[in-house]
C-alpha cells in the first residue's frame, strides 16, 4: 500500500508540473500575441545615464554636512523623488533636521545638479538609443517619458530627445512618485492609450512595482533584470524592436 501511495504522489507531482509548465507556456504566449499602441520609457538608466551627475551633486551635500555617502547607497536612490533620497541620505546623520532645513538641502543638491547637466549634449545619446526609437516611430507606436525627475525638460532639451517623444510625465505634474504608477499612468493618458495597450521600459525596481502597479506589461533593462518581475527581460536597448516585431 505504501509503495503504490508513493507512486500516486509522484504522479501527482508529475501532473501538477506539467500543468504549471503549460500554464507559464501559456501566459508567455499571450505576452508574445500582444499587441503594443504605446512604449513607455524611464528616462535616467533607460535612454541616458546621469547616474553620476547624481552621484556628484549628492556626495557633495553629504560631505557639507559630514554624512556618509557612498555609491552603495547611491544604488538606492534610483528612480526614487528628490524629498525620498535626502531622507534615504539623512538616516546615516546624527542630527535632527527640520522640514525647512530638508527642502533647502534638496534645493541646494538640485541647484549643483542642473549645473552639472549642462555638460550633456546630444553625443550623450548612443546611437543604438536613437535608432531604436527611430524604428518604433516607423513601426506607428506613439512613444512617451515617465519619469519621476523634475528636470526631465532639462535633460530632454540638452540632449536633443524630445523630438523623439509624444507625451512627457515627470515629476512636475505628480504627486506619488514611484512605485507609485502615477507617472506611467499619466503618460499612458498623454498618448491616448489604455495601460494594457502599453510596455514600460524600466531600469530600477521601483519603476518595474510601478509598470505592474498601474497594469502595464514591463520591460527590465539593467539593474531591474536581476529581479525577475517584469515580462520582458533586455540585454541591449535595440531587443525592444524584436519584442514589438514580434506582436
Amino acid at each position: 500500500p505504501l509503495k503504490k501511495s508513493t507512486e500516486k504522489l509522484w504522479r501527482g507531482c508529475a501532473d501538477f508540473r506539467q500543468e504549471r509548465r503549460a500554464s507559464e507556456n501559456l501566459y508567455q504566449q499571450e505576452v508574445l500575441n500582444m499587441k503594443f499602441a504605446g512604449v513607455i520609457f524611464d528616462l535616467d538608466g533607460v535612454l541616458c545615464f546621469t547616474d553620476k551627475y547624481h552621484y556628484q551633486a549628492w556626495k557633495k551635500l553629504a560631505d557639507r554636512l559630514g554624512i556618509y555617502f557612498d555609491e552603495k547607497i547611491n544604488g538606492r536612490l534610483r528612480g526614487v523623488a528628490r524629498m525620498e533620497c535626502l531622507e534615504i541620505i539623512l538616516e546615516k546623520s546624527e542630527k535632527q533636521y527640520t522640514d525647512q532645513e530638508k527642502k533647502s538641502f534638496a534645493d541646494e543638491k538640485n541647484s549643483c545638479y542642473r549645473e552639472l547637466l549642462k555638460n550633456m549634449t546630444p553625443d550623450d545619446i548612443s546611437e543604438e538609443v536613437r535608432n531604436t526609437l527611430n524604428r518604433l516611430r516607423e513601426k506607428g507606436l506613439k512613444l512617451a517619458v515617465g519619469s519621476s525627475s523634475k528636470n526631465t525638460p532639462l535633460i530632454l532639451e540638452r540632449t536633443d530627445l524630445a523630438k523623439y517623444f509624444d507625451a512627457v510625465s515627470d515629476g512636475n505634474n505628480i504627486t506619488r512618485s514611484k512605485p507609485a504608477p502615477e507617472v506611467f499612468l499619466k503618460a499612458a493618458e498623454g498618448i491616448s492609450c489604455k495601460p494594457a495597450e502599453c510596455l514600460v521600459v524600466e531600469d530600477a525596481l521601483a519603476g518595474i512595482e510601478a509598470g505592474i502597479a498601474g497594469g502595464f506589461k514591463t520591460a527590465a533593462i539593467g539593474d531591474a533584470v536581476q529581479y525577475h518581475r517584469s515580462d520582458f527581460e533586455l540585454k541591449t536597448f535595440s531587443d525592444l524592436l524584436s519584442i514589438v516585431e514580434n506582436k
